[in-house]
């Protein structure tokens, strides 16, 4: 009667076969944890865990939220009457910006592309002008706030992006009279922590 050989025992059997079982295992391991990753920034640039669009670029990307007309628009999302671009896409303001100058430049900006200036909006109390971005290029303002829209937003009437805490600051939807709401993230808009 012979023993049955056991691959890497010492005993005559192919020890390959066990040392390509750890290689393949780190693998799989690599591959569960980019996944993982990859659903974790699916998830920060796009809250309500949707993962469908592109974030837009700052220069005239076909995306429906990067594409922002110069006649802006209100609408009521999440029971405050936000500032949106022409398709009706929520606009936000950036906390580490100052009146003068964006913080949002480069993977931030094609998150948050910036709105081109100069934009007006109908009936809407308040300052727009425009502002010089580091590519050169103007970007509208109001009330001192510089203006983005979010690529998480997929949908017009959407605030995902608003109370998130992303490249390095707070986002707020621009309510009409030029600030965030005083309640908070609007309804259905995502968590911070990205």
């Amino acid at each position: 009667m012979t023993t049955p050989k056991i691959p890497g025992r010492g005993n005559g059997g192919s020890g390959q076969q066990i040392s390509r079982r750890p290689a393949r295992l780190r693998i799989l391991l690599a591959l569960m944890a980019a996944t993982a990753a990859a659903v974790v920034l699916a998830a920060c640039g796009s809250p309500g865990g949707s993962s469908s669009g592109s974030p837009g670029g700052s220069s005239g990307s076909s995306s429906p939220v990067a594409a922002a007309s110069s006649t802006l628009k209100t609408a009521k999302i999440g029971g405050a009457t936000v500032l949106t671009n022409g398709k009706g896409f929520t606009l936000y303001s950036f906390a580490p910006d100052t009146p003068a100058k964006s913080n949002c430049n480069g993977t931030c900006a094609q998150n948050w592309p910036p709105v081109k200036g100069p934009a007006t909006a109908s009936g809407v109390t308040g300052t727009f002008a425009t502002i010089k971005r580091s590519d050169g290029s103007a970007q509208a303002t109001f009330d001192g706030h510089p203006l983005y829209t979010f690529a998480g937003d997929t949908a017009p009437g959407q605030a995902k992006g608003n109370g998130l805490n992303a490249a390095g600051g707070l986002w707020h939807e621009v309510t009409t009279s030029g600030s965030a709401p005083a309640g908070g993230p609007a309804s259905g808009s995502g968590g911070g922590g990205c």
